[in-house]
């Protein structure tokens, strides 16, 4: 089961971030301080690391979800790939601090790592 830690990791919070930290996301494959990232995104959002989120083409892949109430008014999850740099961490963070999807338009630098993970390839044995 994902852990769920951070700032306002209660059902108040705005809106929460899903890591990728598995296969792909997370290692040596993927240049870059991933456990600094991780450890950023904890200080100032509501985190869950996930195991292998199957769109290791994207990796390091970062979910945010909607707050509960943005989901119940249409809001759905907005999938980031190749967010491997600290100033994208910055904005992923800027972005769920003033309400994330659904609440606060998503600031235009992230429709750079914006996807469909359903058009990404996805499926058994990516990694």
């Amino acid at each position: 089961m994902p852990e769920t830690t951070g700032p306002a990791a209660t059902a108040s919070a705005p809106s929460r971030v899903t890591v990728c930290r598995d296969c792909c996301c997370g290692t040596v494959k993927v240049p870059g301080d991933h456990a600094a990232q991780t450890a950023r995104l904890r200080s100032a959002v509501p985190v869950r690391v996930s195991a292998c989120l199957d769109v290791c083409e994207q990796a390091n892949v970062v979910v945010v979800q909607p707050s509960a109430e943005a989901r119940r008014a249409g809001a759905r999850p907005v999938w980031l790939g190749l967010v491997n740099d600290p100033d994208a961490t910055e904005d992923v963070i800027a972005w769920v601090n003033a309400g994330g999807p659904g609440t606060a338009p998503m600031p235009e630098i992230l429709d750079l790592y914006a996807f469909d993970p359903g058009a990404a390839g996805r499926g058994p044995g990516r990694g």
